[in-house]
């Protein structure tokens, strides 16, 4: 069962996550067999995206769904990790060409040093003419050296938009996709809300020495721990000489689960806003038009009746819903 375990260090400015995701993210890497399945490096580094962004989104007050994607210059050209508000998620890459199964990250999606990860918080009642927040960080530090964890991406990109200090310790398989994040929280009080706060915060980066005890604590967890040990024994190890105060996790329907948001309505606005010409051509070849979600491999189809229907009044886009299984 999936979980997510939310805590703080009593008394320090440190707040911490666990997440252990197993049957959410078995179903992804189950429905994706039936289309060949990934090469193991690949479900390596999309478990770990899709652990990183359940945190992320767990992490943020935001009533929206939060993705993860990667655009790659090697032969994972595209992974993607959704999550929603409710910790609903799904996951997805998109592979062109071989990945040897022990494949750095270089290796998969940054070859030439132009491979890119963006974070997109896209509201659920988005207002007319409003435009999702997204934040994009390079895959290389400070001196252009290729990243080869996704975890020390993450946190440059936390450092970049929140400027605060964050350690993330990530591990995933066939089984389990997993993950530690422990952040400096930010300051508090009135000053927040000025303009100085940001600034302040900065001046607060890797000079907390709670928070890099803390850190340092987190670095030591081994990835077979990661993936083997149950959230109880992990926290115990890493943090019992520290006042941990731990909340309810979040388990089954509360906590990480699979969903996947495609319908056929969709589909037909997508098909819409490739053009009554490109729709009718697809026709003419092929007889029918057929689509099938990256995400879930629900396929859809329109004959020349249904594409004719999609263009005949506007489609409304409903807020996204779990398909019927």
């Amino acid at each position: 069962m999936s979980e997510l375990h939310k805590f703080v260090f009593e008394g320090l400015p440190v707040r911490g996550m666990l997440v252990r995701i197993t049957d959410a993210w078995q179903e992804i890497l189950q429905r994706r067999a039936q289309a060949g399945g990934y090469p193991a490096a690949v479900t390596e580094l999309l478990g770990e995206m899709t652990a990183a962004a359940t945190l992320m989104q767990a992490n943020i007050k935001f009533d929206g769904a939060l993705v993860m994607q990667i655009h790659g210059d090697g032969p994972v050209k595209l992974a993607v990790a959704e999550v929603q508000p409710d910790l609903r998620l799904r996951a997805t890459a998109s592979v062109d060409g071989e990945v040897a199964e022990d494949a750095p990250l270089s290796h998969m999606v940054n070859v030439t040093n132009q491979g890119r990860c963006a974070i997109t918080l896209d509201p659920k009642d988005r207002q007319p003419g409003q435009q999702p927040y997204q934040g994009v960080v390079s895959l290389f530090g400070d001196r252009r050296e290729k990243l080869e964890k996704l975890s020390e991406v993450i946190e440059h990109y936390m450092l970049q938009s929140e400027q605060l200090d964050t350690k993330l310790v990530l591990a995933a398989n066939d089984k389990m996709a997993a993950g530690l994040l422990i952040q400096r929280l930010p300051l508090q009080g009135e000053g927040n809300l000025a303009a100085q706060s940001q600034q302040r915060d900065e001046d607060q980066i890797g000079r907390s020495e709670d928070y890099n005890r803390i850190a340092i604590l987190a670095s030591s967890l081994k990835r077979e721990e990661l993936l083997e040990l149950d959230a109880d024994t992990i926290l115990h190890r890493l943090f019992w000489e520290e006042n941990l105060r731990r909340f309810d996790p979040l388990l089954a329907g509360a906590g990480p689960r699979f969903a996947c948001t495609c319908s056929r309505e969709r589909v037909g606005g997508m098909l819409r806003s490739l053009g009554r010409d490109e729709i009718e051509s697809i026709l003419e070849e092929q007889g029918q038009i057929e689509v099938n979600c990256e995400f879930c491999g629900a396929g859809y189809q329109f004959d020349p009746v249904d594409a004719a229907q999609i263009f005949l009044q506007p489609l409304a886009q409903p807020p996204g819903t779990d398909r019927p299984q």
